[in-house]
């Protein structure tokens, strides 16, 4: 026998003051937003029940928050929390079974009862084995995403177990009413749960239908990372590097894909300006005013290699290679005055087309105004004022009062960056929209994304 590597406890030492109660708890939260998801999933794959695994999840937490103030944080806190986890599931199912017919619940707990053993065994190796899969939160992905499902309802319930994000982002992702997004959250995971879909990426052709859902998630996951809806960060780089790194693995699974390598395209080249969108201060740093010489090198190459491997493809162009064609147009210029913005305008008409949104459109319009001047670009956003799905979007107003401002309308500009910082729910993108409120009349600038 080898020697027991289960998760132990770390007593503090008696030279190192103990850790506030505050101190410990900002810990605890920042290892749940790295473990959470993983443990959901894991749970959720086990007992086939997305809404139990996160209470069991929200259980292992809570005992974490009752017990490591007073132990200490365990060495592999990742590991307490799941095996907490499940252990929870396993009691709730031993209850549950009391008032089932015997054989609803044997079959659920001789699941979880090998889940725990196969876990400290692996534990005690150091290893892990998996299928060629190979990766649980991927599995949860296409099962949030099962066809049984709107698909509004996918992508909201996978953004919420696998993104941590909250109803309230997601519906400002969404443009949604906050109660509608939950409604459907709820809705979802009670369809899953009564039908016993089992948590497994799919094969063949049903992994195909379910692609779009995927690829979704996996592109507002990232983007609630590149520029967060609330809170009190601008960036979330944990979840862009959780959305790349599902979208790496995806491609090792669907190399063929052309949509699946634009999309990882589009993250790689969106990633590599996280660093530069923040200043010392954590303060936002807009495109046209950022050192390009802090984007990254490494993954811009990367982005451009996928776009390239993507555009080498038979299949039809699509919505997220366009987007990566249009981010790779900034990730070749030097500067905002050096950016090819007519071929930008032309990918845009493109997109246009297959993915007439509102947000695609608004876009279109700011890349208008940088390629033909801040008139032509006003004449398109203006067009877009009566978009019920744009009325609370702060970016519609925020555009407006940029081309306002470059044509010289400065109390204008002034009104439309008040109301965008209204509506703006980040706490930093509110205090950058009333920054520019103020410097309005002042100097001009650029709100391109």
């Amino acid at each position: 026998m080898g020697a027991d590597r289960r998760p132990r406890l770390l007593l503090y030492p008696m030279t190192v003051p103990k850790p506030t109660a505050d101190a410990i708890t900002r810990t605890i939260a920042a290892i749940w937003r790295i473990e959470s998801a993983k443990v959901v999933a894991h749970v959720a794959r086990i007992t086939h029940d997305l809404g139990l695994a996160e209470d069991c999840s929200q259980d292992a937490l809570v005992a974490a928050l009752e017990h490591w103030p007073e132990l200490g944080i365990p060495e592999r806190p990742g590991a307490w929390l799941m095996t907490t986890a499940k252990r929870r599931a396993l009691d709730h199912l031993r209850h549950r079974k009391l008032a089932a017919p015997r054989h609803d619940a044997l079959g659920h707990e001789t699941d979880l009862q090998y889940a725990i053993a196969a876990q400290e065994f692996s534990e005690m190796i150091d290893t892990r084995l998996d299928d060629d899969i190979c990766d649980e939160l991927l599995r949860l992905i296409f099962t949030a995403c099962h066809p049984l499902l709107a698909s509004e309802s996918r992508s909201a319930l996978t953004l919420r177990a696998i993104g941590g994000m909250s109803t309230a982002e997601i519906a400002r992702a969404y443009l949604k009413p906050e109660a509608t997004i939950a409604q459907r959250i709820v809705r979802a995971k009670r369809t899953l749960a009564e039908a016993r879909v089992p948590f497994e990426v799919p094969r063949g052709e049903e992994l195909q239908a379910r692609l779009a859902s995927v690829l979704e998630v996996l592109y507002l996951m990232f983007n609630e990372g590149y520029c967060a809806s609330s809170g009190p960060h601008w960036t979330r780089p944990a979840l862009c590097e959780e959305a790349l790194r599902l979208g790496r693995v995806l491609v090792g699974l669907m190399p063929q894909q052309a949509e699946v390598q634009g999309l990882l395209a589009l993250m790689e080249l969106q990633a590599s300006r996280l660093v530069a969108r923040l200043d010392a201060q954590g303060q936002p740093i807009l495109l046209a005013a950022q050192d390009r010489s802090r984007w990254d090198a490494l993954l811009i190459r990367r982005g451009l290699d996928a776009l390239a491997r993507a555009e080498a493809l038979p299949s039809p162009v699509g919505p997220y290679v366009l987007q990566a064609a249009i981010a790779a147009c900034h990730a070749r210029a030097a500067s905002v005055d050096a950016t090819d913005w007519p071929h930008i305008v032309a990918l845009y008409d493109a997109l246009l087309q297959i993915a007439p949104t509102p947000v695609v459109a608004l876009n279109h319009s700011v890349a208008v105004g940088m390629a033909f001047g801040p008139a032509a670009g006003l004449e398109q956003v203006n067009a877009l004022q009566n978009e019920p799905a744009l009325a609370q979007y702060h970016l519609l107003p925020a555009v407006r009062g940029d081309l306002l401002t470059r044509l010289g309308r400065n109390d204008e500009a002034r009104a439309e960056f008040e109301r965008a910082a209204k509506l703006a729910g980040n706490a930093h993108e509110r205090a950058l929209m009333q920054k520019r409120a103020a410097q309005s009349s002042t100097r001009p600038a650029s709100t391109v994304p």
